[in-house]
């Protein structure tokens, strides 16, 4: 029986300390980041970085065309037609050996994987401060009652907005993984045809999408914070007290 009492002892505890947590979080924590963010986002890293500061070459040379040449016996112009004349006999082509990279491997873009050392922790707390909110409106809400759920209906409300924002946070970090499979696969095309420069373009293309996806990536952070820090401040009594202790008299 004792081991019972202090298994849950424990378990109350785990509780207060989460509570007392989440309250700090929401009171001191939120407006320290959303004004950290609006600082971070008014960097030059962020606010006056030009789409060609992320161009990074890809050491994918060039290289020298090849020399076609016809192994037909020569002969006279009136022996073969002109159709006939022009062709080359492809079988004899080698191709151009460009998967080996003579350069060395190509990396990736330095200055995106800069963003991405900044962007990530901020998605990361995020995804960790909305679980933390989850946890805290769960523990508050009481037992179900018939009547008088007006507060445990914004206690619901509330935890819904607070999941929605989890969810899309965690959907930031595979946004960052499908870049860099993206890339992967444009860089390949590359490598096999180094002559055809759409495929150096698409690379700057999916850069520059990038850049301004973690812009927005961090933008949205921080909208998250001041929605959330809004809608619990605005509710805060609700939220801790869903059902009122004087509800007998209003009968």
């Amino acid at each position: 029986m004792g081991e019972v009492d202090d298994t849950a002892k424990k378990v109350q505890e785990y509780k207060d300390n989460l509570i007392k947590k989440a309250e700090e979080l929401i009171i001191k924590g939120f407006p320290e980041k959303i004004v950290k963010l609006n600082d971070l986002l008014s960097t030059p890293q962020f606010s006056e970085r030009n789409f060609s500061d992320v161009y990074q070459d890809l050491n994918i040379p060039v290289p020298d065309p090849i020399e076609l040449n016809n192994t037909e016996p020569m002969k006279s112009e009136s022996d073969e037609p002109t159709a006939k004349r022009s062709r080359i006999d492809l079988s004899t082509i080698s191709g151009t050996r460009v998967m080996a990279l003579p350069n060395g491997r190509v990396q990736c873009n330095t200055p995106i994987c800069e963003l991405i050392k900044v962007v990530k922790p901020v998605i990361r707390a995020l995804v960790e401060d909305s679980n933390l909110l989850k946890m805290w409106i769960s523990f508050m809400i009481p037992k179900i009652e018939d009547g008088n759920n007006f507060g445990v209906s914004i206690q619901e409300d509330t935890l819904a907005e607070i999941q929605s924002v989890e969810t899309e946070a965690a959907a930031f970090f595979d946004q960052i993984s499908r870049y860099f499979v993206s890339r992967a696969k444009v860089v390949s095309k590359v490598a096999k045809y180094p002559h055809i420069d759409d495929y150096r373009r698409a690379v700057q293309e999916l850069d520059e999408k990038e850049f301004l996806s973690l812009w927005l990536v961090l933008s949205e952070v921080r909208n998250r914070y001041c929605s959330l820090h809004d809608i619990v401040i605005k509710n805060m009594e609700k939220l801790k007290k869903p059902r009122s202790s004087n509800a007998e008299s209003l009968y």
